[in-house]
């Protein structure tokens, strides 16, 4: 995880949806980095319980709430600084078969969380969106991108605001809360066949200490209504599947079950639409709000044409990790190194001699 310049010290950050495995991390982040309090809003209180316990920290306050329900995030957003916004819905079944739900939690909830947060006089609010908002085809990405278009809104609608509204957009976080490796994992420890949807399907592949760094560069670069993306590798499923066997030198072989509902072959981290108008930061791209107004002729009489000259940034088409390089990158995630411990396989010189 990269150094992160100051600026939480003595402050106080509410993160939504905090007991997953984001927020997980980034609270412990940024209790080592000096804050002064940390709520967790979320509806589970058996994780909260479990959170609390974990890292047994007094500065950590827990919030029972739900963000569809504008004041219990009223409530927890009160004297707040800064906002990272994780709560949401992420399944792309389940949202297939309860899209509203989705819808409430996704769009309606977000927009509880911009409007709290508004009104409170938070510093930035941070919102967490997907590359499945990127053309999407599933509930799920509908829903998502609908909450970028809210957090946008923010800026359209108050120009002279105080609060800063920005988003974040990532890919596959690895090992996080319905990850595919922990599956792989627990499959080759069970002796069973590695199950995959489709081996040609290919995925951005990010580490959560990544996320979470994508989500401070956003608290400390953002201005009104941006949205940042991370450069990322991809590779198919199939050699994350290939490379997991190989790091655990199991004999499982991969069965191929079929592609899940509404699943793409690909996934996209931005729109070449979107590229016309990015910054390239070095391992980011900034990418600002389309900040025209209602002014219809600007549509239809001027248009832009420099968006023909980009391609979208496409887990097909960006540089593809190899098998061996995929076995890297899962080696730099500290829950696949103690899976391998307990295994009692070594992958020390593996790492030196990278």
């Amino acid at each position: 995880m990269s150094e992160v310049s100051s600026g939480y010290e003595g402050k106080r950050i509410l993160v939504t949806g905090g007991t997953g495995s984001f927020g997980h991390t980034v609270v412990e982040k940024l209790l080592a980095q000096g804050a002064e309090q940390i709520r967790i809003l979320s509806r589970d209180e058996a994780k909260q319980d479990l959170m609390r316990h974990e890292i047994g920290d007094p500065r950590l306050r827990f919030y029972v709430g739900d963000i569809r329900d504008y004041h219990s995030v009223e409530r927890a957003v009160r004297d707040v600084d800064f906002v990272f916004h994780a709560a949401a819905l992420k399944q792309v079944p389940s949202c297939e078969f309860f899209p509203t739900e989705a819808m409430k939690t996704n769009i309606i909830g977000s927009e509880n969380v911009v409007r709290a947060s508004d009104n409170a006089g938070v510093t930035s609010v941070v919102c967490l969106s997907t590359d499945k908002a990127v053309y999407p085809v599933n509930a799920m990405g509908m829903s998502k991108a609908m909450m970028e278009k809210v957090a946008q809104s923010h800026g359209l609608n108050n120009p002279n605001a105080a609060t800063t509204v920005s988003c974040v957009r990532y890919g596959n976080v690895m090992y996080s809360r319905g990850s595919v490796i922990p599956l792989f994992i627990r499959q080759i420890k069970a002796g069973k066949d590695l199950t995959v949807t489709n081996p040609d399907m290919t995925r951005f592949m990010m580490s959560l200490a990544d996320s979470v760094d994508l989500v401070d560069f956003a608290f400390h670069n953002a201005n009104q209504g941006d949205l940042f993306i991370r450069k990322a590798r991809a590779c198919t499923v199939g050699d994350l599947a290939q490379a997991t066997v190989n790091l655990f030198r199991a004999s499982s072989s991969i069965h191929v079950i079929g592609t899940r509902h509404a699943e793409k072959l690909s996934e996209a981290l931005a729109t070449r639409e979107e590229l016309s108008r990015a910054r390239d930061m070095g391992d980011y791209f900034r990418i600002q709000a389309d900040k025209r107004d209602l002014n219809y002729s600007v549509y239809f009489e001027e248009g832009d044409v420099v968006q023909a000259e980009y391609s979208d940034y496409d887990s097909h088409t960006v540089p593809r990790m190899s098998v061996s390089e995929v076995e890297d990158l899962l080696l730099t995630l500290p829950e696949v190194r103690r899976e391998l411990t307990a295994a009692g396989l070594s992958y020390n010189k593996r790492l030196v001699d990278q």
